[in-house]
């Protein structure tokens, strides 16, 4: 038996509750973990809540973050005692996830633990983090340098917004961060923001084509937000999108394309080839300053998730939650 986050569907309703799990309920997989840490992404939030349709079967234990020890296996690439790391591939949504002290799952999902850092550190770091690097190297890719003008972080006080800042201001990029929450505005420039800008300015429907400031963006809301960064990207700036917090539509014109040649790339980190994967792990261990991830980070333990997957959903949760799934 394994204490975990578990959650049912049924007559009696929605519900996540921390349980005793038998190892026999475990779901198919080549490689069984036994887990240190998980973490509360955003996807996480909507399973643990119900408030999104993430969730795709019952019972589910959710958490796309994995940190652990390999206890079995019946893959030649890891054996016991290997330390792994997963991000994505559906845990917590079609597969159990991280948010129990054992896991069962594809060896072809997990990475080995990166060298530069901790168990607790590459959870910290996590899907958001990960995903915050897919969006820096795609910015690279397309040929943004940092002398080319201001990049915008929208959703900047939170996990995915936390670790972009962070990791571009090493890079040498003069960053602005979006947010909802003044009262963050230190926080944000501790991490290495020029300008904090309130999130109102984005958050209503705005002109086809605005006045050009950005060279590059790294957005996680979407909607208005998104359109609003596109109209007003510089002439071939590159926005990435990696995020729905305000809304999974795009209320924009074709006119920043086709009249710019604006590039807008998305960026998936569930799917995202193992290759690409390892990259980006091998640059965060490069380009994050693990100093900051004290200041990004707090932890709770698996009881704790809960309510605060409510929190995180309400957008009241700073940069990244780290749960230590055996206490």
């Amino acid at each position: 038996m394994f204490k975990g986050i578990l959650i049912e569907k049924d007559e009696a309703g929605y519900r996540a509750a921390v349980k005793d799990i038998d190892d026999s309920q475990l779901p198919e997989g080549d490689v069984t973990v036994r887990v240190d840490y998980s973490s509360l992404n955003y996807k996480d939030g909507l399973a643990i809540t119900g408030k999104g349709p993430v969730v795709r079967k019952f019972p589910m234990v959710p958490g796309i973050d994995i940190a652990g020890t390999v206890e079995a296996s019946d893959n030649p690439a890891y054996k016991a005692g290997d330390r792994v790391l997963l991000n994505g591939w559906g845990v917590g949504e079609t597969h159990w996830g991280g948010l129990a002290r054992k896991a069962r799952l594809k060896g072809d999902w997990l990475v080995p633990l990166p060298s530069a850092f901790t168990a607790r550190q590459a959870v910290a770091i996590g899907t958001a983090g990960y995903t915050a690097m897919l969006c820096v190297l795609a910015l690279e890719r397309q040929g943004v340098k940092p002398g080319d003008g201001e990049i915008v972080v929208t959703g900047a006080a939170g996990g995915v917004g936390s670790v972009a800042i962070a990791v571009l201001k090493r890079l040498g990029y003069t960053v602005v961060a979006v947010s909802g929450r003044p009262a963050e505005a230190d926080y944000l420039k501790q991490l290495g923001a020029a300008e904090v800008i309130d999130r109102s300015i984005f958050s209503a429907p705005g002109k086809p084509l605005g006045k050009e400031r950005w060279a590059g963006a790294v957005d996680v809301v979407g909607s208005h937000t998104l359109a609003n960064i596109c109209a007003t990207t510089q002439y071939r700036g590159v926005v990435t999108a990696c995020g729905l917090a305000g809304g999974m539509d795009f209320p924009s014109s074709v006119a920043p394309f086709i009249l710019r040649g604006v590039t807008l790339v998305g960026i998936d980190s569930v799917m995202c080839p193992r290759a690409e994967r390892l990259v980006a792990w091998e640059r965060l261990g490069r380009d994050l300053d693990v100093d900051k991830l004290a200041m990004i980070t707090h932890e709770v333990s698996l009881a704790e998730a809960i309510p605060m997957a409510a929190q995180l959903i309400e957008g009241k949760v700073r940069g990244r939650v780290v749960v230590d799934v055996n206490r």
